[in-house]
């Protein structure tokens, strides 16, 4: 029982791993260029702060992600995991927070604030902010299940009195 639990969590967390990395690299590269009105301006993630957040947030719950990957399932430190799996769950909810705020402006404006949708001009910029923003999502999901786990193997009594 126990090693199918440690090979779940594993596979948890390696998807979780991959998902934030993905949204990282997706957004990242995420640029385009067009011209309006005889004028030639680029798009990028970082012109954004909400997409800069979203980007730091996903890359250092990626790393953690990696670390935690080859920690000894007898480590004392599975305690912190616990702890660290709750605040970068909060994270990732926090950064995909604002960046979904964003890049709903940003498809489709908010014209009572004067501003306009942008997805029609540039809309390679538009795909691949979503797909950040769905591997984001995933990401999210998997770390909320991750977290489900160690809420219930910590309050699962029959659990703490086979260790």
């Amino acid at each position: 029982m126990a090693k199918t639990r440690r090979i779940f969590t594993l596979l948890l967390r390696l998807i979780a791993f991959a998902a934030t990395l993905s949204a990282t690299i997706v957004m990242a590269s995420s640029h385009d260029t067009t011209t309006f009105l005889a004028v030639k301006f680029e798009v990028k993630y970082s012109d954004t702060p909400a997409f800069k957040y979203f980007v730091i947030a996903n890359s250092i719950v990626s790393v953690y992600s990696f670390l935690v990957l080859f920690l000894p399932s007898e480590s004392l430190l599975w305690h912190l995991v616990f702890a660290l799996d709750m605040v970068f769950t909060l994270l990732l909810s926090s950064s995909i927070s604002a960046a979904l705020a964003i890049a709903q402006v940003g498809k489709k404006g908010n014209f009572s604030a004067g501003w306009l949708p942008v997805c029609g001009q540039v809309p390679k910029y538009c795909h691949q902010v979503t797909g950040a923003l769905v591997a984001g999502f995933i990401g999210l999901i998997f770390y909320l299940l991750l977290l489900l786990c160690s809420i219930h193997s910590l309050l699962n009594p029959l659990l703490l009195q086979k260790t």
